[in-house]
């Protein structure tokens, strides 16, 4: 009910209300679009569920198959993580193959970043169905919270690879690195101010014996850190870290703008590169605790896929920069080719020339690697700061949740090129 007052944005995409309607969203029951599938309920409409991959067999790709999932049940709402949408370009695939999808009459998309080129991709597939301008809900969240700080909204114009607004209820701001809000300049996704479906504290991150008693909670109390103690434990310490120790206690900000007193307590930090324009639309560059910092000049890494993945040889990719401590840079990139392909200095060419094309020589990998698989959560996001802490010496038990993987298995390739190439990795 929470989530269903939050955020009642899952409703019928062009009627008054949404009894009728077919409502999926592919999800592990492990994110938090599995949970959004209640408001799907609370809305009247009906939620349609598929178990399986969504993209085949490793034997035998098919990234066919929830798209011939929707066309036969009928599915009017149809939602996946962006991942999806951009292994279905890949793939080369047109969707009039794979039954009527005519009755589906929006999109939606999280998990990671959505490229203008896919999302434009995506129209001109369902233009050649017959539905014009099909409305995209992109948006971004998280699971912690169970819910979405921005999202969409279909009254408002699209722009490809944009959100189009943030969310009623979320003070969502972009900060710089003065902890002050911009406009059309990327910073840090902060959320000012505290929404009821944040977390008192994360599951095992406690006492067994519960919370302290009179322990406050993170966003409360003029110190984020004076949260109480049991037995010499701190409650809530990792929550602390994942999400309120770069703007603590004091950085909270009024209803309406200005600077609140330090009882506000802390400010939560999601994570992510955000930009918001002066029209209100919201882009994503991927996850700033991943930067990428050459020489001086940052850059999500969402620029750098976008580039590479450009090319029709390469599937996915990855990228980390491993400047720690003073070293000195060293960017290597992943990839995953197309079957049939092959790395030669051609195509090694090719890609360093499309980074360099549209952004900067100083983006272009030291290296580049060939991989089976790029690492995934359960959610479709690029697995980049767990291979960077891997790469930079940590043991994989210590930087990664196998459990939290969709493709845990891939991992041993990054473990034994970690223990191959550390005297290059860790060179001074």
């Amino acid at each position: 009910l929470q989530l269903k007052v939050l955020h009642n944005d899952i409703g019928c995409s062009y009627e008054p209300n949404s009894f009728g309607e077919r409502y999926h969203w592919y999800s592990s029951t492990g994110w938090v679009m599995w949970n959004a599938q209640l408001s799907g309920l609370l809305s009247g409409t009906t939620c349609v569920l598929y178990d399986g991959n969504p993209g085949g067999s490793k034997e035998h790709p098919d990234w066919g198959v929830l798209w011939r999932f929707a066309a036969d049940t009928g599915v009017t709402f149809f939602g996946a993580g962006a991942a999806f949408f951009a292994n279905c370009m890949k793939a080369g695939i047109t969707l009039a193959d794979y039954g009527d999808l005519t009755r589906i009459r929006a999109l939606g998309t999280t998990g990671s970043p959505l490229s203008p080129e896919v999302q434009e991709w995506g129209t001109a597939q369902f233009e050649a169905l017959g539905t014009s301008g099909i409305w995209w809900n992109n948006i971004s969240g998280g699971t912690d919270f169970c819910g979405a700080f921005i999202g969409g909204h279909r009254e408002l114009p699209q722009v490809p690879g944009e959100m189009q607004c943030r969310m009623l209820g979320a003070a969502v701001e972009s900060w710089n690195a003065e902890g002050l809000p911009v406009m059309d300049e990327v910073g840090e996704l902060v959320c000012a101010q505290p929404i009821p479906s944040m977390p008192l504290y994360l599951w095992g991150d406690v006492s067994t014996a519960g919370p302290p008693q009179g322990a406050k909670a993170p966003l409360g109390g003029s110190d984020p850190h004076a949260v109480g103690k049991r037995g010499g434990d701190p409650f809530g310490s990792r929550y602390l870290s994942s999400y309120f120790d770069m703007y603590p206690a004091g950085h909270g900000r009024k209803p309406g703008g200005g600077d609140g007193p330090a009882a506000m307590g802390a400010v939560w930090r999601h994570g992510d590169w955000l930009k918001i324009g002066a029209h209100g639309g919201c882009v994503i560059y991927g996850r700033s605790d991943a930067t990428i910092n050459r020489h001086g000049l940052r850059m999500g890494t969402s620029e750098i896929y976008s580039a590479v993945e450009s090319l029709p040889e390469v599937l996915d990719s990855l990228v980390v920069d491993l400047e720690y401590l003073g070293r000195e840079s060293y960017m290597p990139l992943f990839v995953v080719l197309r079957p049939g392909s092959v790395l030669d200095d051609a195509l090694r060419g090719r890609i360093n020339g499309a980074v360099r094309t549209a952004l900067s020589p100083r983006f272009v990998p030291d290296d580049i690697f060939v991989v089976a698989e790029v690492p995934r959560t359960l959610s479709g996001k690029k697995q980049e700061l767990p291979i960077k802490k891997l790469l930079l010496g940590q043991p994989i038990e210590k930087v990664v949740n196998k459990d939290a993987m969709a493709n845990p298995g891939c991992l041993d390739w990054y473990v034994a090129f970690a223990a191959e190439r550390a005297g290059v990795l860790l060179k001074p």
